[in-house]
């Protein structure tokens, strides 16, 4: 498993996961009350100039993370147009990418401990009622650490299509991805199991 904490040191990497997190909260909570598109596409391009402040190689990776955004981009859009309504499109299009990249963003400058840290600081009431929030931090780390992994097998598969045959990746290969995806939540049981299972440390 891999995280998308990024290796290039920045700034934000010593802010506090905390603050980090409820500044992406109110941003994207901010674009949604944003009709005009060319308020979108600043806010679009801001975020990409953070982006690129970093260096070349922040950049790259983060838009390594976010090419995987084009097929929604593109479903929305032709939604659009065959729906004559072009300029809606564009601003649901820019709100989901400048959404996406923020939380990327976030992702590629705090580790996974400290965001960890802030769901469990912020469940603590729920500890207080008896319930145990140990499932819900786990699962919030599975999933920040095995979507990259899950989108780079995913590509690979198709990879191996395309050197296969000359027609282009189809239905076919849900099923070895799937499979794929099930061995490395069995491996991942295990390992939970084996290590306590989703008991809290505070039990």
């Amino acid at each position: 498993m891999i995280s998308l904490t990024s290796p290039v040191r920045t700034r934000a990497h010593d802010w506090p996961a905390g603050a980090k997190l409820a500044g992406l909260c109110l941003a994207t909570l901010g674009l949604f009350f944003l009709a005009d598109p060319l308020a979108h596409l600043a806010a679009l391009l801001a975020v990409l100039g953070l982006y690129a402040l970093p260096g070349r190689r922040f950049l790259r990776a983060g838009w390594r993370s976010l090419r995987m955004l084009w097929p929604f981009v593109l479903v929305v859009g032709l939604y659009h147009l065959i729906d004559a309504s072009p300029v809606q499109g564009a601003v649901i299009a820019m709100r989901l990418v400048t959404a996406v990249a923020l939380a990327t963003l976030v992702t590629m400058t705090t580790r996974l401990t400290e965001m960890i840290a802030v769901v469990h600081w912020l469940t603590a009431p729920l500890r207080r009622l008896r319930l145990n929030t140990r499932a819900l931090e786990i699962a919030m780390a599975l999933v920040i650490r095995l979507t990259p992994v899950l989108l780079d097998k995913g590509a690979a598969l198709a990879e191996s299509w395309r050197a296969r045959s000359p027609r282009r990746p189809n239905w076919r290969i849900v099923l070895p991805f799937t499979l794929l995806a099930l061995d490395d939540a069995d491996h991942i049981s295990d390992a939970l199991r084996a290590r306590g299972g989703l008991h809290s440390p505070e039990d």
